[in-house]
């Protein structure tokens, strides 16, 4: 049987599982979600949020794009993360980016990549940002994880200015936004430890968190 029929008998195989342990379980499921987390992921076929956290249906809701973006100018993730913060309250948004990310690996190369070209200048502009740093790490492969790393604090920093995220902390005091690394070579995951209230410091003179209505 190839993969693609496959499908289907695994799915028939995970219903039989789930009403197994909770014959209302899709009852359940079918009366709306609640999630507490807002994913952000990338749209590698290795990186799965919901096999590497355990989370399971209707605690997550998830995100996924080349090199997990939060671009300024997406409409896609923006209304992911409007629709999550403004109608589901989230209470925690979590950009997870992943060692050995090619988007990531691409956007230091200089070449010519079509299309990809304007999604990719994102991660060229944290590169330019960061140049010194990055250029002081001789090793080529922990340049590569750091960029990596600082791709995600900077994904970060671009949901924190979005208006969204600015007046539901003010009025309820959340979500928080988090900043994870997934270890491709080991399943492990890496909390990168932001310290969410020094960023909304470091970006409150440009992006007015007081005003709630930073673009």
């Amino acid at each position: 049987m190839d993969l693609y029929n496959q499908i289907f008998e695994n799915n028939k195989k995970w219903i039989s599982e789930k009403k197994a342990n909770d014959g209302n379980f899709f009852e359940h499921l079918a009366e709306g979600q609640n999630p507490e987390i807002l994913y952000i992921g990338c749209s590698d076929s290795r990186v799965t949020a919901e096999d590497m956290t355990g989370i399971q249906p209707g605690q997550m809701f998830v995100h996924r794009n080349i090199a997990n973006l939060v671009p300024n100018n997406d409409n896609n993730s923006a209304a992911v993360i409007e629709y999550a913060i403004d109608q589901l309250k989230v209470k925690h948004v979590v950009v997870c980016g992943h060692y050995n990310c090619g988007g990531v690996r691409a956007a230091m190369q200089a070449k010519d990549l079509g299309i990809l070209n304007p999604w990719l200048r994102n991660i060229r502009d944290i590169y330019r940002l960061y140049k010194d740093e990055l250029n002081l790490i001789a090793d080529e492969k922990l340049r590569y994880n750091h960029l990596v790393e600082l791709n995600v604090k900077e994904q970060c920093i671009n949901v924190i200015k979005m208006a969204v995220f600015q007046k539901s902390f003010l009025e309820n005091g959340f979500p928080n936004v988090h900043g994870w690394v997934f270890d491709i070579h080991t399943g492990e995951l890496k909390d990168l430890q932001i310290d969410f209230f020094k960023a909304l410091q470091d970006i409150k003179e440009i992006y007015d968190l007081g005003t709630g209505n930073s673009k």
